[in-house]
């Protein structure tokens, strides 16, 4: 009797069950999110291949088969210096950077050319800022660095710009840069690892981003007024920081 009526319980529960709703067998449904997630391998390897390949253009390409000219203009004050370095200055720009250059006696500009067998598309610029700082005075080896390297940079501001200075301020503005024989420059040269320039009353400076940033700070505070001695101590503590954190 007892197996009876375990038999009519089972078979009333599974008429139930198929009635019911609720009470039929779960079935997993498959999830689109997880089908368009999965990445089938082969397609992956045909994209691979079929991803287009763009060779590197030449210079000539890039500059649109056209050649450029740049003219950099030559104050009087400078001939005799770019008369006597011509060959410094030529040498460098024509067989390093496969330039094309000439002195234009008619207009006084140093005129820069690109040719068919120039392959850096930014030799231009830099034998363009080689010329320009050599007639801004600076020497010859100074100014071949920014062939060399390329994180080199001119800036020139006016003593005016910092302060609005006349007469006989002026002068000795300019004299507190320079220092006796030039002992102040030099000092600021060498602990900002730069290239100042005194031209009357601009002031033109060759090096880096930060050491140029140093340099312009220390002439600044000098015209303002601060001391020498207040202004090395300066650069010093600042040029020691940069050391430390390169």
């Amino acid at each position: 009797m007892d197996e009876w009526r375990r038999s009519t319980a089972e078979q009333r529960q599974t008429h139930q069950s198929s009635e019911d709703p609720d009470h039929r067998p779960f079935t997993a449904v498959k999830s689109r999110r997880s089908s368009k997630r999965r990445h089938d391998p082969g397609m992956d390897c045909e994209a691979a291949v079929k991803r287009p390949h763009f060779p590197p253009l030449s210079g000539d390409k890039l500059k649109g088969g056209a050649d450029e000219l740049r003219k950099v203009a030559v104050p009087a004050n400078r001939y005799t210096p770019l008369k006597e370095n011509w060959m410094k200055i030529y040498t460098p720009i024509v067989e390093n950077l496969q330039l094309q250059v000439r002195f234009n006696l008619k207009t006084r500009n140093v005129e820069i050319k690109t040719c068919k067998d120039t392959l850096d598309i930014g030799a231009l610029t830099k034998a363009s800022d080689f010329v320009k700082a050599f007639v801004l005075g600076f020497q010859v080896e100074d100014a071949l660095a920014l062939i060399r390297l390329d994180e080199l940079f001119l800036e020139t501001f006016d003593v005016t710009d910092v302060k609005p200075l006349k007469g006989d301020h002026l002068s000795r503005a300019v004299g507190r840069i320079a220092g006796t024989g030039g002992k102040t420059k030099f000092t600021i040269e060498n602990v900002t690892k730069t290239r100042i320039v005194l031209a009357d009353t601009k002031i033109h400076l060759l090096g880096s981003f930060q050491n140029i940033k140093m340099a312009r700070t220390a002439i600044c505070n000098l015209i303002l007024g601060s001391p020498p001695s207040k202004v090395y101590g300066n650069i010093r503590t600042v040029a020691s920081r940069t050391a430390e954190r390169f």
